[in-house]
């Protein structure tokens, strides 16, 4: 190809012109396979915690009903599923400004 700028014949690959520097072509987007593994990671570091959370707020609201029974390992569940949650948030924060200062 030739450039537009100065006319002179440059690579077909070249983004810009070794001859005058000027911008020749684009950057194509790379597919991201990142982006997919984000979206799972944040299904199962967020999304499944929320799940466990609300489940074990329900059985600790009914265990009284079942005398008691399953009380303890509800509220474990509660505190497991908000730990996690904000772990998972503090992991993705972390990641996200490592990217940001990578670009």
């Amino acid at each position: 190809m030739f450039c537009k700028n100065c006319g002179k014949e440059i690579d077909d690959r070249a983004m810009v012109c070794p001859n005058c520097g000027v911008q020749v072509g684009t950057v194509a987007p790379a597919e991201n396979k990142t982006n997919v593994l984000a979206i799972v990671g944040f299904i199962f570091a967020f999304i499944m915690p929320i799940v466990g959370l609300i489940c074990s707020i329900i059985g600790r609201n009914k265990a009284p009903e079942f005398g008691g029974n399953g009380k303890g390992l509800a509220t474990a569940g509660i505190v497991i599923s908000v730990v996690w949650m904000v772990l998972a948030i503090i992991i993705y924060a972390a990641a996200a400004c490592a990217l940001a200062a990578a670009y």
